[in-house]
């Protein structure tokens, strides 16, 4: 369908006084922030997409453009191991000062605590040189408090609220540290990784395909929360699933389906969930006794297209030994919070059917067309890759683009050691209903 176009056309954000980029630059500042790419020309963005245009003004010195070099890639290990010599520059001339915490700044503000950001930004690089380290919280410094936040994958607000504060306070000496560690996990993927694949980067909680050395869509993603981690494994999409029967993991079975049919228990009923015994029979939820493990030995399966379907109308099967795959959501909120960490080990994929219609662009008569006409349809449908693509589910917290920007994300699953850890004092994962993934 050719529905992704113009991807060598570098869309940015300006971060300055400078006219905001019409046109091309919105798309870019929608894929800036993590979303899959506008499909501009040729779809508008669905509605339930959760994509929200963010237009502010840029400058092209310090520009934040969609990224096309993919981050498993030899040019990204290079990149990173020059962000490792400027951090250890700014290390050995003493680092950067901290801010004041607790303290809400934005536009307009006035004192020596945005003194202090001004010096803050200006020693990792983010501010306009030009901006001077005058006591008013100016549009030199929301600009440059969105590159930041940009960089540590959070929406860029231009405020400095508590979770932009924390990542500026992370130490120099600590964020050195973070990308030496990060730099052997690239190393480890700098070598042939096939003419197409996935990578899901856990702690970004991002997907990125990519195709002939680039990235060809970005989307935002929901991975495993910190007591159910998404794992870190090689695997292969083999097929994808339309209007699937969502059948739950065991594990789930302990975790949330007893519990909830102690409380309530019509819950099964009413989601549209049946229990299977081993000989494939349904079996009525008053006949076991939910306030012991029998639960644990039946299988429970939702039917398919209904309301409350937790897993969405798509999942996308990979083969790997820890009952995990790639699927749709009807929770599309998620994919605009900055905190991902929500699903117990899959991974949530926001504009799934863009995901799909890549993997499937090989497969004849799968385009976009064809794939929203089955979902549409409601039919369960399977459809094997007519070539299994190689999916990467990575752990890299820290790396560098091509074009000196330096991204780091949360070590949400405490994997860098004694380094910046996860978020503290994170909102809980939003509940959602059984089966989950």
């Amino acid at each position: 369908m050719g529905f992704f176009s113009n991807m060598s056309q570098r869309l940015e954000f300006s971060l300055g006084r400078r006219a905001f980029l019409k046109g091309a630059a919105a798309v870019g500042a929608l894929a800036t922030l993590g979303f899959s790419p506008a499909l501009a020309g040729k779809r508008q963005v669905d509605d339930d997409q959760a994509e929200w245009p963010q237009q502010w003004q840029v400058s092209d010195e310090l520009s934040v453009g969609r990224e096309t070099t993919p981050t498993l890639s030899p040019a990204t290990v290079a990149a990173t191991e020059n962000a490792i010599t400027k951090y250890q520059d700014i290390v050995t001339r003493g680092g950067w000062n901290l801010t004041p915490s607790g303290q809400q700044l934005g536009l307009g503000a006035k004192g020596r605590a945005v003194q202090d950001l001004r010096q803050r930004l200006a020693a990792s690089g983010d501010i306009d040189p030009d901006a001077g380290m005058g006591p008013t919280y100016d549009s030199f410094v929301e600009s440059a408090v969105k590159r930041f936040q940009i960089r540590h994958g959070l929406g860029p607000t231009g405020v400095v609220d508590k979770d932009t504060s924390r990542e500026l306070n992370v130490r120099a000496e600590d964020r050195l540290r973070q990308l030496q560690i990060n730099i052997v996990r690239l190393r480890s993927f700098a070598g042939d990784l096939g003419p197409r694949f996935v990578m899901v980067n856990i702690p970004a909680a991002s997907v990125e395909t990519v195709e002939g050395g680039q990235v060809y869509t970005h989307h935002r993603a929901g991975v495993g929360r910190i007591d159910r981690q998404s794992p870190i494994m090689h695997t292969k999409a083999l097929e994808i699933n339309f209007n699937p029967f969502w059948n739950v993991p065991p594990s789930l079975i302990k975790k949330d389906l007893i519990p909830k049919m102690k409380k309530d228990p019509n819950y099964l009923t009413e989601e549209k969930i049946h229990i299977i015994d081993k000989d494939g029979k349904e079996v009525q939820p008053a006949s076991i006794n939910w306030n012991t493990d029998e639960a644990t030995h039946f299988r429970y399966r939702q039917e398919p297209g209904a309301e409350v379907d937790a897993l969405g109308a798509v999942r996308i099967n990979i083969s790997n030994p820890y009952g995990v795959y790639m699927h749709d959501t009807p929770e599309k909120g998620i994919f605009g919070d900055d905190f991902r960490f929500v699903s117990s080990g899959c991974v949530r994929v926001q504009d799934v059917r863009d995901y799909v219609a890549w993997l499937l662009k090989d497969n004849s008569g799968w385009g976009r067309d064809q794939i929203d006409e089955t979902i549409r349809a409601g039919s369960r449908t399977d459809v094997k890759l007519s070539k299994p693509v190689d999916v990467y589910w990575v752990y890299v917290t820290a790396w560098s683009t091509p074009d000196g920007i330096v991204q780091f994300r949360p070590d949400i699953y405490k994997r860098d050691g004694d380094g910046p850890g996860p978020v503290a004092d994170a909102a809980p994962a939003r509940p959602i209903a059984l089966p989950q993934e």
